[in-house]
């Protein structure tokens, strides 16, 4: 094969890892979206379970003493408001993607969503000897987005990739804007692609898992939290609902010639519509 030809060889093998990335996401997020409703009542059923079983432990006089007794009332109250929390976040979700519950699109600063997102995850990176860099664009970057709900939509991202990774660096950043009028945040993981998706198959798993019945008095009780693959799909709906779009894309990690990273460093581009800065 002559030389000359060797870079176009390249840029034909990145197109077909980033084209092959994109479809395996993509197809993911189909089949779990095409089981929204079966994955919701997966989801919920597990705490109710919990809650179910500390109310037997009560009324079949299991506990102690009234102290305990009262322990049990008090933990089942917390799990109650916890999963009615759970369920309005879903319920919310559902008619915004419906369009029964409205979002209010408007200018948003990026740098100050990307510095909030740091100071509510960076503590959990680090407890987990994550590395995690977040680097905020300049301060007339705007984007067309619902506030809120991009804030919780980049938790999401970068909670999935903490949660999935034991040791390594997380990088959130803004490249250039493009001349398209959409701005790329891209988070940047050294994991592989399997990542974004084995959230997914954890949630298909469930249907066994939840079926545990109810506690054993003096076990750890752990709060309801939405799954990671929930988190996921949560994320895609909302993104989608304020035109944009999540993919997976090809990177390069800073230093080329590092072979192990590149072969582990994954980048999940989140598009937003970009304000033109005259406007802000």
């Amino acid at each position: 094969m002559p030389q000359d030809a060797n870079p176009d060889v390249t840029t034909i093998l990145e197109e077909l890892k980033q084209t092959q990335m994109a479809y395996h996401m993509a197809t993911e997020m189909s089949q779990f979206k095409a089981g929204f409703l079966a994955r919701t009542s997966h989801e919920l059923r597990s705490p109710l379970n919990s809650l179910i079983g500390l109310h037997q432990l009560i009324l079949s006089d299991l506990c102690d003493d009234p102290e305990e007794e009262r322990e049990f009332i008090a933990q089942a109250h917390a799990s109650a408001l916890k999963l009615m929390q759970l369920i309005d976040e879903i319920i919310a979700v559902a008619k915004t993607q419906h369009g029964t519950s409205r979002i209010e699109i408007q200018p948003v600063e990026l740098a100050k969503v990307l510095e909030e997102v740091y100071n509510l995850t960076h503590l959990q990176a680090a407890n987990r000897s994550i590395r995690l860099e977040v680097s905020p664009p300049d301060r007339e970057i705007y984007v067309l987005a619902d506030p809120r709900r991009l804030q919780q939509v980049l938790l999401n991202l970068v909670d999935t990739a903490i949660a999935r990774m034991n040791e390594g660096n997380i990088r959130v950043w803004v490249p250039s804007s493009p001349a398209s009028g959409y701005i790329h945040i891209w988070i940047d993981a050294e994991c592989p692609v399997s990542v974004w998706s084995e959230p997914v198959d954890l949630l298909k798993e469930q249907k066994t898992s939840e079926l545990g019945g109810a506690p054993r008095k003096g076990a750890p009780r752990q709060m309801p939290q939405l799954s990671e693959g929930m988190n996921l799909l949560i994320a895609q709906t909302l993104i989608e609902v304020m035109q944009g779009r999540l993919e997976v894309v090809a990177a390069q990690p800073a230093d080329a010639s590092n072979t192990s990273a590149a072969q582990n460093l994954t980048r999940l581009q989140f598009s937003l519509p970009l304000v033109p800065i005259e406007t802000t």
